[in-house]
Order: C-alpha cells, then structure tokens, then sequence
C-alpha cells in the first residue's frame, strides 16, 4: 500500500460502500488484463466491495497450471493420481440434498478420479450421481507441493493468517468436478472475500449483490437451495422474488481468477471438467461486514431461545455456544482473532523500526514486508475500531472476559499509544 491510499483510508470515518445499483442489470465486471497496482485494486475493488476477473496472465507461471492439465486443457488424471493416489478427499454428491447443501463423504482420491472417467465415458452420467471434490485443504495436506501462490492482491490474509497460527485449520481449498457439478446458493463464510482460479475448465457464476439476497427468500425467511428453480416464481412461497434483480451472470475461463467481495450471494456450475483453487480471506477491508454478520448470527439464536432468557443463568453464555455451533466462531474467539492479527502488526512495525523481524514466521513476514507498513498501519486502525465497537456491544459485555490472555481494553489501548508514536 503506497502513502496515498493510506490517506485516502484514513481520512474515511467508514468504509465507503457505494450503491450496487449499476449491477442490478449488468451482466459485466472489471476484467483485469494489465498489471495493476496493489493500491489500485485497495481503492477500486477491496474498500468498495465491488467483483472483478483477472485474466489468465495472473495464473501463467503456477505448476498446477502445467502439471495438472493435459495439452488438450483437460485434468490430468494420470499426474493427479501420481500425486495425491490414496489420500482422503471430501466429495459432495450434487444430486442429493441435505438442508440447503449436498451431503459429504470421504473417498480416497483414487476412488474419486476412477469415478471421474467412468462419468466422462458414460456421457457426464453414472448411477452414483454427480460427485463434486470439494472443500480439500490440499496446500495444507501437501505444503511441499507449491503448486501456486496468492496473488498480492488477495494476500492481506487475516483468516488464514489466523487459523495458520492456531495451526488447526485453514480457508484454502481446492475444487475438482465434472460437467454439470455445482454449489448451491451461498454467502461464503463468515462473508468472508474469495478468490477462485480455474486451473482447467470453466464456469457460470451467478452473483446477487449484499441485501438482493433478502428478496430471495421464502415465507419462512429460508433462503433457497437452487436460485434458478421455477418454484420462485410462486409468490406464495416467495413473496418477493420478483422485486430482485437479476443475478450477475459470468462465465470464467481456465486460467481466470474471479474475486467474489464479501456478502455477494452466489451460485456456481461447473461447465466443463473442472479443477479451481478457492481462498476465503479477511482483512482490514471488511471485516465491520463480519462484525454485522456475527452480530445477527446472534440476534438470530437469541430469538430462538429467547424464552428460556430469564430461567437460566448463563443464557449469554449458551447463546455463544449455539452461535458458534452454527457459524463457527462466538464473540470471544473474534476477540482472540483480533489480538492476534494486532499483535502481528505491531511486532512487524517494530521491526521496522529496529531492522530486526525474528518476532514471527517468515511468510507471514514476507507478506506484512510485500504489503508495507501503511497497510500494517490501516490493519491496526481498523482492529481498534472493531474493538471499540466490540467494547459497547451490550451482548460481549455479558459475557466472562477471563479467558481471554489479554483484556480488549489492553488492547485498545497499546493500539491507541501505537498510533501516536
């Protein structure tokens, strides 16, 4: 991040999130085919929460490009299995549903491509139903791979930063499926970002921007499973479908990398044989629309259990333990994610400072070093404005704050005394 944009962000009260108006009959993003600044990209697609494509060219140089894919720009299921053979995959079957998503199995990869060809010699059919990989935190099975890398401008990574320091899980993915397999209608976790790279084969994406969603759903409020089912168009079941705009239509083609920005709801098929690579991140960019989305994840449990709110003492408590049940995270692991990324920042501005850096892991280094500290700065500001808002929640202040390994108001305030050194 250069002078400039940090300037441009620190004079913003709030993120600026202007109309999505213009893609409500669009069927066109920004595509990326030139080289483009990582300030750039900040101001024009990050901070306004706006989709783009880059092209083929951002993807040129990844092995799994070459490797993974035959001259003819299909998988290559003999290099595939020479990698990966007996490992354990998820695989989803897209014909069947479960809730509002398809049910999993682990396979072994084998197992998985000699389904694969059998569903391509079969006409893109078998018995067994449509199969999806899905899901598979590859990089983090294989580190030694290093089949691609992020690109700068998905690289201020506060999820996988997070989880990679916990060293128990990961948002990093890959996807392999065949013609006709695809994801029901979603927001991705925590409305975090995504970026998705086919590495062979192509897809139709389906975007709805942040609060169309709301016109989607059904009488009880669900949203539905398949965006494009005629069972919409019965206003008695979806009363106001017909006040939504249309999704944003996009077709990716190998080699492209689509950013899907926070909350847009979506649906995706695979149109051919498919392989891609999914990141779902968080930065200083948006995560106030992760703060709303955990603060009704808990207004939504709260209502259901709204009854039992005077009879049990520790309410608040089982309200946390439902919400991160459901969405994965309760307010006091935020408060844990928040120190972490905070203390990161500091320690690299530090070290700056002093030319030393042996206070955190090398790639997280190479990362905070690429960004550079005005980015390090912005991330610091907006970790203490979450904080704060953190800090007058009425709902966190229920809560026993002991746990934590050091108390949010600590926090706030080294961030305070950062700022003005």
């Amino acid at each position: 991040m250069d002078r400039e944009a940090y300037r441009y962000c620190s004079s913003l009260v709030s993120i600026p999130r202007q109309s999505y108006e213009q893609f409500w009959s669009s069927h066109f993003v920004d595509y990326i085919d030139k080289d483009i600044t990582y300030s750039k990209f900040f101001k024009k697609y990050l901070l306004p929460n706006r989709p783009c494509m880059f092209s083929k060219k951002f993807t040129e140089n990844w092995k799994c490009r070459q490797q993974w894919v035959t001259e003819e720009g299909k998988p290559s299921f003999q290099k595939l299995l020479q990698d990966f053979d007996e490992t354990p995959v998820p695989v989803a079957n897209c014909n069947s549903k479960e809730y509002n998503a398809n049910p999993k199995q682990v396979m072994q990869f084998k197992e998985f491509i000699h389904y694969w060809k059998e569903y391509v010699q079969n006409g893109h059919s078998s018995r067994k139903g449509c199969l999806y990989l899905k899901d598979w935190h590859m990089a983090r099975d294989f580190p030694e791979h290093d089949v691609y890398s992020t690109p700068v401008f998905f690289s201020s990574d506060w999820l996988n930063e997070y989880w990679d320091t916990l060293e128990v899980d990961d948002y990093r993915f890959v996807y392999m499926g065949p013609k006709g397999s695809w994801t029901p209608f979603h927001a991705d976790v925590f409305r975090s970002y995504s970026w998705s790279a086919n590495i062979c084969g192509r897809k139709k994406w389906l975007l709805y921007p942040p609060g169309q969603e709301d016109f989607l759903r059904d009488t009880h409020g669900n949203l539905p499973y398949d965006v494009t089912s005629a069972e919409l168009r019965d206003s008695g079941l979806f009363p106001h479908f017909e006040e939504a705009c249309q999704p944003l239509e996009i077709i990716q083609e190998a080699g492209e990398i689509i950013f899907v920005p926070s909350g847009w709801h979506h649906q995706v098929y695979n149109l051919e044989d498919t392989i891609s690579i999914n990141h779902n991140w968080l930065n200083g960019c948006n995560i106030d629309i992760m703060w709303q989305f955990l603060q009704n994840e808990l207004s939504s449990v709260q209502k259901e259990i709204d009854e039992w709110r005077n009879t049990m003492d520790s309410w608040h408590q089982h309200c946390q333990v439902i919400m991160k049940a459901c969405s994965g995270i309760d307010y006091m692991e935020f408060a844990s994610f928040l120190k972490i990324i905070a203390e990161n920042r500091m320690a690299f501005l530090n070290a700056c400072s002093s030319g030393d850096s042996s206070d955190y892991a090398r790639p997280l280094s190479e990362t905070l070093t690429t960004l550079g500290p005005y980015h390090a700065a912005f991330d610091l500001q907006r970790v203490a404005n979450i904080i704060e808002c953190l800090l007058c929640n009425e709902d966190f202040k229920q809560l026993d704050h002991s746990t934590l390994t050091l108390q949010p108001e600590t926090m706030l305030h080294r961030l305070i005394c950062a700022a003005l050194l």
